[in-house]
């Protein structure tokens, strides 16, 4: 088994929602076991600022699946909540964004796959979750409450828990 850690992000739709049933299918298709996720959290949308606030969170797996056949299971979950990325805005308005951030301490740079995420450490919307269920954990040698406190989380606002 291999630990995984996966960042969830959208801005149309009932996010929320979409975020359980996600996290639902990551299990079942990925036959992982969930570890942890975060709290949901509100924040700016990046790079481009014109639209609606985004929601956040991480979660962690434990997945027997290696790192390209959880990216195509990732992708296909996406594609599931109605994500067509031939047709979308780069870091526009999304149903679901699935992002896979580590996968144990694998290296990996790849025309389909980087690991760890390329741009984890320039991105609060990330670590402020992950930071949540993985404090300690060392990404490419930095963890990530020390990436946290290396960025800006201003306008980062922890959600209230639904059932």
């Amino acid at each position: 088994m291999a630990n995984a850690l996966i960042a969830l992000g959208g801005n149309v739709g009932d996010v929320r929602a979409t975020f359980k049933k996600a996290i639902v299918d990551i299990c079942e298709m990925a036959q992982a076991t969930l570890i942890a996720r975060s709290s949901d959290y509100a924040t700016p949308p990046w790079g481009n600022e014109r639209q609606a606030r985004f929601i956040n969170a991480c979660i962690e797996i434990d997945t027997a699946r290696d790192p390209h056949a959880l990216l195509s299971i990732l992708q296909s979950i996406e594609q599931s909540f109605g994500r067509d990325r031939s047709k979308e805005t780069r870091w526009g308005p999304r149903t679901l964004d699935l992002d896979l951030i580590a996968y144990d301490d694998v290296s990996l740079q790849g025309p389909r796959l980087t690991l760890p995420h390329p741009r984890l450490f320039a991105r609060a919307f990330m670590l402020v979750p992950l930071a949540e269920i993985a404090p300690d954990r060392l990404i490419a040698g930095k963890s990530t409450r020390q990436a946290l406190n290396e960025v800006s989380s201003e306008g980062i606002e922890r959600l209230p828990e639904i059932d």
